[in-house]
């Protein structure tokens, strides 16, 4: 019973995820043609489009960023499994997410702290919206990811880490 509620948070994650990225990319993308609309029709333009549609980037990256961790997807450089023997790869693998981890939460770290500056210097984004609300995506983005990778190291280390094809749900 246990197993099936997890399974069906783990699900609920995921469908969170992508509808996040679903639901950014079209309003960017309604944005982008509202304000092609305005210059070219109408002579004017809206001055914070601009802005938000470069935070809107951020997003876009670091949810992208997430899904692809889920599906232990990441930029990885794989030269040492083509040089060592097969039965070395757990291993190596083990390595590699509990390095991957330790980058994402070394990132997720100094994230956290560059948001409480921007909270603090109350910057603006555009508008009245504060930066520090727009860039909170960095550290959480970055923590989830992390989250992932210690999950597989752990994994890893029972030797119960999945293997790529089937961390797709």
């Amino acid at each position: 019973m246990m197993a099936a509620l997890l399974r069906r948070v783990h699900r609920a994650l995921h469908h969170i995820e992508d509808g996040l990225i679903v639901a950014v990319l079209l309003f960017m993308i309604l944005l982008a043609v509202a304000q092609i609309v305005l210059r070219n029709f109408f002579g004017t333009s809206l001055v914070w489009i601009e802005p938000l549609l470069q935070n809107a980037v951020l997003w876009i990256g670091l949810l992208g960023a997430m899904i692809a961790s889920r599906n232990d997807e990441h930029i990885r450089i794989d030269v040492a499994s083509s040089l060592l023997p097969e039965k070395y790869h757990p291993f190596l693998t083990t390595f590699v997410d509990l390095f991957t981890a330790f980058i994402c939460l070394l990132v997720a770290w100094y994230s956290v702290q560059f948001v409480i500056e921007e909270y603090e210097y109350a910057t603006p984004a555009f508008a009245s919206v504060p930066s520090w609300l727009l860039q909170a995506i960095i550290p959480v983005g970055f923590s989830v990811m992390a989250l992932r990778y210690v999950v597989l190291f752990a994994m890893g280390l029972i030797g119960k880490r999945p293997k790529m094809q089937e961390l797709t749900p």
